[in-house]
């Protein structure tokens, strides 16, 4: 049986850097339970009281160690850079839960082995988000999002001006990760196919982080031209 998001906490994996933290953030704001996980469960507590600060008393967010995490939920997001998201998929494979969804906005770029930020590496499976689909336990669905997002819009109190591409071959899971993104202000989701389709939606992530640069800004994605449909999320 689905089970639908209002019944869930969403455990954030890594959920102490930039883009986890501004994610918790925007989740929180919009009443959703929320679980920090970091491989230090003092510094994800730390973080879950800066944002409970942000958020007022109300605010259902903790912080706990990452194989915690995966055990306290069964719909997971994954904000770590790419050169350790092996290992740590590796490592918390026998936390994570069966049936679980993991929403992957892993970007395998340059940067995380010493390489320029604004270039991607090859990925063996196609993508940062196919290497986590080879790497999960059998039978928890895998989806990309949140790869092109600006990690300092998301942690401000402004909205979020892009769209955000969900790529999974599981429609629930598409389903999931759009009903997510459209709870942060100002964003749409959109299906973005198989998850096949995270490879190109990850290099545009590099693409954006070299114009934000050239130009300094915190630009994103809007997609125009498609139907209202596109944007809906089934009922």
């Amino acid at each position: 049986m689905t089970v639908p998001l209002k019944d869930r906490a969403i455990a954030i994996i890594g959920g102490t850097g930039p883009a986890g933290t501004g994610l918790a953030l925007r989740w929180a704001r919009a009443g959703e339970t929320v679980i920090i996980g970091s491989r230090d469960a003092a510094r994800a507590e730390q973080t879950a009281e800066a944002i409970r600060k942000r958020v007022g008393e109300n605010a259902q967010v903790s912080g706990i160690e990452n194989s915690a995490a995966c055990a306290a939920s069964d719909l997971l997001v994954l904000t770590v850079p790419f050169a350790g998201q092996a290992a740590l998929l590796k490592q918390l494979k026998p936390a994570i839960r069966p049936g679980s969804i993991l929403i992957d906005a892993t970007v395998p770029l340059a940067a995380s082995v010493g390489g320029r930020a604004s270039r991607t590496l090859g990925v063996w499976q196609g993508s940062a988000a196919q290497q986590t689909a080879e790497l999960v336990p059998k039978g928890v669905s895998v989806a990309a999002a949140f790869q092109n997002m600006s990690a300092e819009k998301l942690n401000s109190d402004e909205a979020v001006d892009c769209d955000v591409i969900v790529c999974s071959d599981d429609p629930n899971a598409t389903q999931i990760a759009m009903e997510l993104a459209a709870k942060i202000a100002g964003v749409r989701a959109i299906d973005g196919g198989k998850l096949e389709n995270a490879r190109i939606v990850e290099q545009i992530t590099a693409l954006l982080i070299g114009l934000n640069i050239r130009h300094k800004g915190h630009g994103g994605i809007r997609i125009t031209g498609l139907p209202d449909g596109a944007y809906k999320l089934r009922s």
